[in-house]
Formats: structure tokens, sequence, C-alpha cells
């Protein structure tokens, strides 16, 4: 027997990946269009598979099954927001952009854009139908982007500020479900716009703060007499 020399089990290496990450590529790529026609739950492996040009047991082998593989295309798509929103921001500062409003909305921008770009997962992904435990995953990736947000808006860590970021965030997301919606890139343009024209004035005078900022820990005011309850106290009750 020839003994194989290390040059050629790297390149033996090599091959064997590109062609595990071809085989993956193929999978994700049918179990995306299977999906976005059939939804998550009418969808099946074998629909999968056949689109994809391979087998049952490629898929469990590379993914585990068809939950494992609507959660990666999930985490694709999150990977795909992150990328252009940090871009953007990253490209808004190395033209001399030091505001956090414009800094937030380049990142928006950059977010709806995909919104639009990847529309079929967006609307996917917005349908509610997904394996176990989907939403829960979606909940904690939106407490993760208002971290994100409430960071580069540079709000101290109050709940009002707090409250302020998601509000802007929740925005932002439900100004994604509009995009992925429209019938056309002029209309999307327009969905975007606007969604950042709205972000502008919630951010023009920065988050609320209550007229007394000691309001929370003051005493309670009397009620008027005249406004009292008429049936017993709680003293009186008991």
């Amino acid at each position: 027997m020839t003994r194989q020399s290390g040059s050629g089990r790297a390149a033996g290496g090599a091959w064997q990946w590109q062609r595990t990450a071809q085989t993956q590529r193929a999978l994700l790529d049918a179990a995306r269009q299977v999906f976005t026609e059939q939804g998550f739950s009418d969808a099946s492996i074998a629909d999968v598979v056949e689109r994809a040009g391979s087998s049952v047991g490629s898929l469990y082998h590379h993914f585990g099954g068809k939950s494992e593989l609507f959660l990666a295309l999930w985490q694709e798509h999150q990977m795909a927001h992150e990328a252009a929103a940090s871009e953007a921001v990253a490209q808004a500062r190395k033209d001399g952009v030091t505001d956090p409003m414009e800094l937030f909305c380049a990142g928006a921008r950059a977010f709806l854009e995909g919104s639009w770009q990847r529309r079929d997962l967006a609307m996917l992904f917005f349908a509610g139908d997904g394996p176990p435990g989907f939403e829960i995953l979606k909940r904690r990736r939106g407490r993760e982007w208002i971290g994100q947000n409430d960071v580069l808006l540079r709000l101290p860590d109050t709940a009002l500020d707090r409250l302020y970021a998601a509000i802007l965030t929740n925005l932002i997301s439900e100004g994604a479900r509009e995009v992925a919606m429209a019938k056309s890139r002029r209309a999307a343009n327009l969905v975007i716009d606007a969604v950042i024209g709205y972000s502008r004035r919630l951010m023009a005078d920065g988050s609320w703060k209550p007229a007394d900022e000691t309001a929370d820990d003051a005493e309670p005011a009397p009620v008027p007499a005249a406004r009292r309850p008429r049936g017993p106290s709680a003293a009186e009750a008991g």
C-alpha cells in the first residue's frame, strides 16, 4: 500500500471539506425554497432532499432534521443582518459621523435593506410557523438587538432608557415586516424612508424624562375626600 504523504492528506481533507460545504449549501438552498413555498409545517424532508439532489441520510448527517435546517437558515439570516448593520455603522464612522442618532439610522437602513433583499426568508420567519422553541429564540434575539442599540445610542442603564431602546428596535422590526411585504422596490423604499423618518422623530428629543425626576421616590398624593371610594378600607374590611 502506498503511504499517503502529509500534503496528500491535506489536499484530501480540503477536498472533503469543500464537498461537505457544498452539500450543506445545497440542502440549505433547497430548504429555503421549500419552506418559503410551503411553510415549515407543511414542508417535508423528502421535498428538501429531492430538490437538493441529496439523500435523507445526508440531511440528517449534516443538520439533524427539518427543525435544524430551519434554524440554520434563520441564523444565517440574522448573521447577514448583523454584518450589514455593523458594516453600515463602521462606514458611517469612517466618513466622520459621530452622532449616535445618525449611526443608528445607518444601521437601521442596512437592516431594512436586508429585509427586502431576503424578503422570502423575512416573511417565513415572521409567519409564526416554525419549530418548537423558535418564538423563544426570536424573543431572545430581539432582546440582544435592543442591547446592541442601547450601546450604540450611548444610553444610561435606566428603565426609561431601556424602554426607549426597545421602542426604537421594535419600530425597526415592524418596519422590516412591512418592507418584506412590499409589492415593489419603490414601495419598499417608501417604507424604509418612513421607518427612518419615524425613528428620527422619536430620537429628536431623546428618551422621555418625567417632569420631576424624583417622582418615583415621592409619597403618593392624598386622594380628595370627595373622590375616595365609599366602600370600607382594607383595614375595615379585614
